[in-house]
């Protein structure tokens, strides 16, 4: 007796929901940045700690656990592994270069394991996890539980070359340990392997294609690089806005 199994059309694409929400992420990381660097170059002070975890929901763990049903939806449709890694010292190269850059605006703050560092990490280390499904939704919250508890009680790791596994105490303009964000980008593998089997959307959406749609995920469709062109676009502004803030900062 033939057994009915359950099958998903292969008719592989983008995906504008996850395109939208990268987008709405996009939006919330600019508007973060700006306040960050109009507070660092003393133009205007906003309290952003009481702002740290809307960014966290919109913006920085937005883009973590799509970057995990992202790659969980690429592994369904066959990617190499070798191809995460490559894009994963890819992405920890440009990390590198982010922090050579900060070092020279400040020999204390500068990026060490920022969130193209832990980008990095994670696509190097994701193919480790792609067989799993339930395993990553426990080492996942595991993570989660553990990382946020240690944050929340404020509790940090006295040696500086553990600093890109668990929290560790200083000042840093960008900093994102495995502990807890990778336990959420496991949660986002996880997620991806529900909603996305074999690739597909498990639950059917109406498909929208219109100008409109197009031009709002957009910046969705190239998170990385706007990451990127953020930090010396809104340095320019703020430095032909506020040149007597701006300029004492640079050492050139």
């Amino acid at each position: 007796m033939a057994v009915a199994t359950k099958s998903y059309t292969r008719t592989y694409h983008r995906f504008w929901e996850l395109d939208i929400l990268r987008t709405n992420a996009v939006i919330v990381m600019i508007i973060f940045h700006t306040l960050y660097l109009l507070s660092y170059f003393n133009i205007h002070y906003t309290d952003l700690n009481h702002l740290y975890w809307l960014w966290f929901a919109g913006g920085g763990g937005t883009f973590m656990f799509l970057a995990g049903v992202s790659l969980a939806i690429a592994d369904a449709r066959s990617k190499k592994i070798t191809s995460f890694r490559m894009r994963g010292l890819k992405i920890f190269g440009l990390g590198m270069v982010l922090t050579l850059i900060t070092l020279l605006i400040s020999r204390t703050q500068y990026v060490r394991f920022g969130i193209l560092h832990f980008f990095g990490i994670a696509f190097i280390l994701a193919p480790f996890f792609t067989r799993f499904r339930y395993l990553n939704l426990i080492l996942g919250t595991a993570l989660m539980a553990v990382g946020i508890y240690l944050l929340g009680h404020r509790v940090t790791v006295g040696f500086p070359w553990l600093l890109w596994l668990l929290p560790y105490g200083f000042g840093t303009f960008d900093y994102w340990p495995l502990v807890p964000w990778f336990g959420l980008f496991l949660l986002g593998m996880f997620f991806g392997k529900v909603l996305y089997p074999q690739g597909n959307r498990r639950i059917s959406i109406p498909e929208f294609s219109n100008p409109v749609l197009s031009a709002y995920t957009l910046p969705g469709r190239h998170p990385l690089w706007i990451y990127l062109g953020q930090w010396p676009t809104i340095i320019v502004i703020l430095l032909l806005l506020f040149p007597a803030n701006v300029l004492p900062y640079f050492p050139f």
